[in-house]
């Protein structure tokens, strides 16, 4: 058996021009909290609807728990739970109502749907809250009557759209910690999809980048954090006194400093090379006192910006180029025998 439960191929969608999820190539492991990061229009919604058999990809294939989620979309609703970013409940009906509905509506037990209805209420924190009408709760508690309607048929795997969204503070940290614990304590698969950058950082165990319908990174945030350097790429976040422009010289002199600039009261200085040890010699020999020092890319809004930044680049580059070769075309064509245009007589 294999220990991925979700894996696309070439997973593909097109919808007339524009493509919405190029070229798909994912593995996610049981038990595994994956985070699906990327602006809106990303193509993070279309992937989502792909995996549940919604919608059919132009080209590529999608499997969970080895079903083919377009050929056997019936299987895979069956071990997979979806919370959409606005999840929907009958307003004039309680919680505890809205979930004995969905109990029957998935064709179990009077017996099972009472048990595990009580059970999920109080495992959510929904119990005190459970004969009220839907229409008065907030989107917080909405959120966790939505995880406790998605288990009730017990999925495999759990797919979540912006959880976090529009939650306050103290709903959030109970939301993520209810999120770690199915994966920890329950070993369902959670894949979730966010431009929530810090949430997802608490929770994920490993991360996809997506940008523009394509997956530009994916691994650890600590692996993502190492390819950023390995491609020569660090920010040194430095702050010592006295701050002065003699100060500012002295970083942009350093060997290795490709360049500093300001944030606030620190010096960011760029470099292809980890300079550290070299800046704190430097500052200690001109009698400086450090302040602060850290080598910027560990987290995951520094992670996401840079990957970002880099893919921005590429997709310009690539637009200059075609843009280059149709004016050559052009040109050519303008030159070529009996394209030219006859002078007047």
């Amino acid at each position: 058996m294999s220990e991925y439960i979700i894996q696309t191929v070439g997973l593909t969608k097109r919808y007339g021009e524009k493509t919405a999820v190029k070229q798909l190539n994912l593995t996610i492991r049981k038990g595994e909290v994956f985070g699906l990061l990327g602006l809106n229009g990303a193509g993070k919604t279309t992937t989502t609807l792909m995996l549940l058999g919604l919608t059919e990809p132009t080209e590529g294939f999608a499997t969970i728990e080895g079903m083919d989620c377009t050929r056997d979309p019936i299987g895979v609703k069956r071990v997979v739970g979806y919370l959409p970013d606005n999840v929907g409940f009958y307003g004039d009906m309680t919680g505890r109502e809205n979930l004995y509905f969905t109990g029957r509506l998935n064709g179990l037990p009077e017996e099972v749907i009472r048990e595990r209805t009580e059970m999920l209420l109080e495992r959510v924190g929904m119990t005190e809250a459970a004969d009220m009408k839907t229409k008065t709760y907030s989107r917080g508690m909405r959120q966790r009557l939505g995880i406790a309607d998605v288990l009730l048929k017990d999925p495999k795997v759990i797919i979540m759209d912006e959880p976090t969204l529009g939650i306050d503070p103290q709903g959030m940290r109970d939301l993520l910690s209810l999120i770690r614990e199915l994966s920890e304590k329950d070993g369902r698969t959670i894949l979730l999809s966010s431009h929530q950058l810090y949430q997802v950082q608490q929770i994920c165990d490993r991360v996809g980048i997506f940008v523009s319908g394509s997956l530009i990174a994916c691994g650890t945030i600590a692996e993502l954090g190492k390819q950023m350097e390995r491609e020569g790429k660090y920010v040194l976040e430095l702050a010592a006194e006295p701050d002065n422009e003699a100060l500012s010289r002295l970083l942009s002199g350093i060997e290795g400093v490709d360049g500093i600039e300001r944030e606030g009261e620190s010096f960011l200085i760029h470099s292809r090379m980890d300079l550290r040890r070299r800046v704190t010699m430097e500052l200690t020999a001109n009698g400086y006192t450090l302040l602060g020092l850290r080598q910027k890319g560990g987290d995951l809004d520094e992670i996401y910006s840079r990957y970002f930044e880099k893919a921005e680049r590429e997709q310009q580059r690539t637009e200059d180029k075609s843009k280059r070769n149709r004016a050559l075309e052009r040109l050519k064509d303008s030159l070529r025998p009996g394209q030219r245009k006859s002078g007047g007589a």
